[in-house]
């Protein structure tokens, strides 16, 4: 089963400077900026995915600038994502439409002779068909019960163009392989889109939509669509938001799936922000801790305007938070003492109010059991990557954008971990 990164240029500085929490002077975006598998010395993933979407152009705003954009159609994708050393080139590039970038459109804004022309210049490896999502997911339909005027129109607007780009893809080019796209929105209308991809031709189906379902959800999808094809068909899941849960999708034989989820937990995730592998090939997750910039966090700043607290005490509370952090990762610090001056910064952001005044509430004291844990087991220090091994403390500080994804890259590498040992435990 391959992982497969979906990327949106999540790159961090090597250079960055921790303590005076600033880039060098002379730093070049992108130029000197480094993707995870140059910063950890080896990709934490089977491929990369990048949306056409993320890439933008004049119909659709993307991510990247106008000059990245122009240099990724110049270059090609393995170029621009540095998958180009011979070290590399076995990684798969897999590339699609980027359909919630325009899920609100009529028609997708691209046409399957535009997209097998981007996925051939740029030199993919895989190139999924034109999608359009169809959502107000319904389970337990049978067929295309349920269907309504516009579910029904972007059904047939998906499988159209999936005809024609299957058509297309083996006449213009056959230098990528050709991923015909389902939408649905139940399980059988998934499985009724999955069998008519395979009389057009596809042996390769991506399945899409799947980001808003619940798990169970997603399997009632998968098991329809496996009843409907023959067994040897492969699947590509889009956008897998359960990847944490994928050990419980083994029997739908799932041969790729792209997520961000382990690099976006890493800031987006209340509580399990920073993965270690744990026994029978599951993850531990630890809460980061959070130490923002003071004069740069919007929240604690209207504090400060409504008067409620005074910037000097606030950038006071930040510095004595990092200073017991630091002396503790030098052993100078005991975790009690160390929580205490994390948790007085902190009931400030979670709360509004002076840590004196909330200690004792549910919310602080869960806190500051999660906080007290991650520092217990000191983390980072179990991690021999080379993230954890040069940011020491600093990768579990929850802490403006270069730190945190270091610390989703860190993720990264262990989530490639325990899909290499999925692997190894089907293959026994």
């Amino acid at each position: 089963m391959k992982f497969i990164f979906a990327d949106s240029l999540d790159m961090v500085d090597p250079h960055y400077d921790m303590l005076a929490d600033r880039h060098a002077p002379t730093r070049k975006p992108y130029w000197d900026d480094l993707y995870p598998h140059e910063i950890l010395g080896y990709a934490p993933y089977d491929g990369i995915l990048v949306s056409r979407g993320i890439v933008g152009d004049h119909r659709v705003a993307g991510k990247y600038s106008a000059s990245q954009a122009m240099r990724f159609q110049i270059e090609g994708a393995r170029k621009f994502l540095r998958l180009d050393s011979e070290r590399y080139r076995h990684l798969a590039i897999y590339g699609d439409c980027g359909a919630f970038t325009y899920v609100n459109e009529e028609v997708p804004p691209y046409s399957p002779e535009e997209m097998i022309d981007f996925y051939d210049h740029g030199g993919f490896t895989h190139g999924c068909s034109v999608d359009h999502i169809i959502f107000d997911y319904e389970d337990g339909l049978q067929k295309l019960e349920g269907e309504t005027e516009e579910r029904r129109r972007r059904f047939d607007i998906t499988l159209d163009n999936a005809s024609k780009f299957f058509a297309l893809a083996h006449r213009i080019s056959n230098r990528f392989t050709p991923l015909g796209v389902v939408q649905g929105w139940s399980p059988g209308s998934m499985a009724v889109a999955a069998e008519r991809l395979v009389r057009i031709g596809y042996t390769y189906l991506a399945i899409g939509g799947m980001v808003p379902l619940k798990s169970n959800q997603i399997q009632n999808c998968l098991r329809a669509i496996r009843a409907a094809i023959p067994s040897n068909t492969r699947i590509h899941v889009l956008g897998f938001a359960k990847a944490d849960d994928i050990e419980s999708f083994l029997e739908f034989n799932i041969t790729s799936f792209d997520t961000t989820s382990p690099l976006i937990r890493a800031f987006k995730d209340d509580r399990q922000n920073y993965y270690l592998p744990a026994d029978k090939g599951r993850l531990k997750y630890y809460t980061a801790i959070r130490v923002p910039q003071s004069i740069e966090n919007t929240r604690l700043q209207r504090l400060v305007k409504r008067g409620a607290f005074r910037a000097e005490d606030l950038t006071r509370l930040e510095k004595t938070a990092l200073s017991a952090l630091r002396a503790f990762d030098r052993n100078e610090n005991e975790v009690e003492e160390t929580t205490q001056a994390v948790m007085a910064y902190n009931a400030v952001l979670a709360t509004e109010r002076p840590y004196a005044d909330v200690a004792e509430t549910p919310k602080i004291k869960a806190l500051a059991d999660r906080y007290r844990e991650t520092l217990s087991d000191r983390a980072w220090r179990q991690c021999s990557c080379a993230i954890c091994q040069s940011a020491s403390i600093d990768v579990i500080l929850f802490r403006a954008s270069n730190r945190n994804k270091r610390r989703g890259i860190h993720n990264l590498g262990v989530y490639k971990h325990l899909i290499n040992n999925l692997d190894i435990k089907e293959a026994v």
